[in-house]
């Protein structure tokens, strides 16, 4: 059997996180993905509104990074659960998300919350330190700097 969902679209609100009475993380978010081709009766675009949850990091990740608007990539698998509520029985399907990508840059994302009227500013971008190298000869802006190699632009095929 296979349970397997992949989905690009837009979050319809703000992701929200929680934790467990344990101390994991969740966040729950919905992604509205367009209907290729489907137009409604006002002619607009049709979308379906698919129901996610993510876990320990993931929720972090998207808690700390992702806002209203924002393209995500979503791999998951579908999962349904029922409840009662008030007596009554509450069905719930939803996509349980294995891996969840942000899929457009910090700047496109400002310039269309600008373009909306709605501006969070909340947003860094995440800081990577280069690894150091145990050779204390090498340059990593010299290609082949350390081994000995004279390499100049005439020599390259490109």
């Amino acid at each position: 059997m296979i349970n397997r969902v992949v989905l690009v679209g837009r979050l319809t609100r703000d992701v929200e996180v929680r934790k467990t009475a344990t101390g994991l993380s969740v966040a729950t978010f919905t992604v509205a993905c367009d209907r290729r081709g489907a137009r409604g009766q006002d002619g607009q675009q049709s979308a379906d509104f698919i129901s996610c949850t993510a876990w320990r990091q993931s929720a972090d990740f998207l808690g700390s990074y992702a806002r209203k608007g924002a393209m995500v990539g979503v791999e998951g698998r579908i999962q349904t659960r029922n409840y009662e509520r008030d007596g009554q029985k509450v069905y719930v399907t939803e996509v349980v998300c294995d891996n969840v990508s942000l899929l457009e840059s910090k700047s496109t994302s400002q310039s269309r919350a600008q373009n909306s009227g709605y501006q969070d500013n909340s947003y860094q971008q995440p800081t990577y330190e280069q690894p150091k190298s145990s050779n204390d000869d090498f340059n990593s802006d010299d290609f082949g700097a350390g081994i000995g190699m004279d390499i100049s632009s005439d020599d390259l095929p490109f």
